[in-house]
């Protein structure tokens, strides 16, 4: 089996030309009279390629490396050759990698979305030009593809909130750090701002994501603090936000904060495990669903019925989970399949 991984910058030189950075807001294109610009999916296409390819919406951090990790060795399992490539969750980016596959013409697409909205167009294409799509992460609404796999997002932000309710007794302050550039990660805010609305004496200190990286998460939770001493708790779209500001509120001497998370791993369980402000991660099932996009599309390939629509498991994974983990159990692999049957652990959403 043949590992052949090919970033942006080597696919787009062999295949369309050399791509310019990207920019905020897209530039209109030049006009060109009435002839129609040939869409990917209408162009020459190679023969029928033996490969598949993955199109990764970010691979630089825990997740994006545990995504990898599931495609890689059910690859390996299978002896599939396959090409990657990485946007750095840039959606044009990606549409653009997105289309130099279709031209590839791979046997299959594999796909994490750096913003399902943001590539529906790119990953259209590559369904109208006949190559079987899976995502894992995502769904893409009227595409088409042929199995897509993601948690229940908003499940997870009703259920992160639901907790802090009970645990702060319904009243009192609750910082929210929000990740509203993506349609999928917005979904967990959504949900957290239903539960609130069952509770009127919660009053909402909002922080979103800045993309420009002017302001971190930890810098935005040590503004809240100092701003906010009554906070009780804060709740965080994702778990990198929860650890960094789990020991900014250390560091405060704030360590009552109740803070939640969601995505789960490693680095995620060990700090729980310290019994400080990070009390809860909703552990999706991040290895399975990229393993099982794989194993889905083998199971596609000899003619079996496969799901269109998957939602992934989901763990609320506490301190008091951690303790009781068995004795040569890794409870980092919980989201390989029949891990968690191990831990004693049954999903939550």
């Amino acid at each position: 089996m043949f590992k052949k991984s090919l970033y942006v910058l080597l696919v787009m030189a062999f295949l369309v030309g050399v791509v310019g950075c990207t920019v905020d807001t897209p530039v209109p294109p030049a006009d060109t009279g009435t002839e129609e610009p040939v869409a990917p999916a209408e162009a020459t296409l190679a023969p029928k390629s033996d490969q598949v390819a993955v199109s990764l919406g970010w691979q630089e951090n825990e997740s994006g490396q545990r995504f990898t990790q599931g495609y890689e060795e059910a690859f390996k399992e299978l002896g599939w050759e396959y090409v990657i490539s990485n946007a750095n969750y840039d959606p044009k980016l990606q549409s653009e990698q997105i289309d130099a596959f279709v031209r590839l013409n791979p046997k299959a697409l594999f796909v994490t979305c750096s913003d399902p909205v943001g590539i529906t167009a790119a990953v259209k294409r590559a369904v109208e030009a006949g190559i079987p799509v899976f995502t894992a992460d995502c769904y893409i609404a009227d595409v088409g593809a042929t199995t897509m796999i993601a948690s229940n997002n908003y499940g997870m932000g009703l259920y992160t909130m639901d907790y802090i309710a009970t645990q702060i007794g319904g009243k009192g302050k609750v910082g929210m750090i929000g990740l509203p550039n993506n349609e999928t990660w917005n979904l967990r805010e959504l949900g957290a701002r239903q539960v609130l609305t069952n509770y009127p004496d919660i009053e909402v200190v909002y922080w979103p994501y800045d993309s420009t990286g002017a302001v971190t998460p930890r810098q935005a939770i040590e503004n809240i603090i100092t701003a906010n001493p009554d906070v009780t708790a804060i709740w965080c779209s994702w778990d990198g936000a929860a650890m960094e500001g789990a020991l900014a509120a250390q560091e405060a001497g704030k360590d009552e904060v109740v803070f939640t998370g969601i995505d789960g791993g490693e680095r995620a369980f060990e700090q729980i495990s310290t019994d400080g402000p990070f009390k809860l991660t909703m552990a999706q099932s991040i290895y399975w669903m990229s393993y099982m996009d794989v194993m889905y599309a083998q199971d596609y390939f000899e003619g079996s019925m496969v799901p269109r629509f998957v939602v992934a498991p989901v763990f609320a994974v506490v301190k008091e989970d951690l303790d009781a983990v068995p004795a040569g159990v890794n409870a980092a692999d919980y989201d390989k399949p029949g891990v968690y049957i191990d831990l004693g652990w049954k999903p939550d959403l």
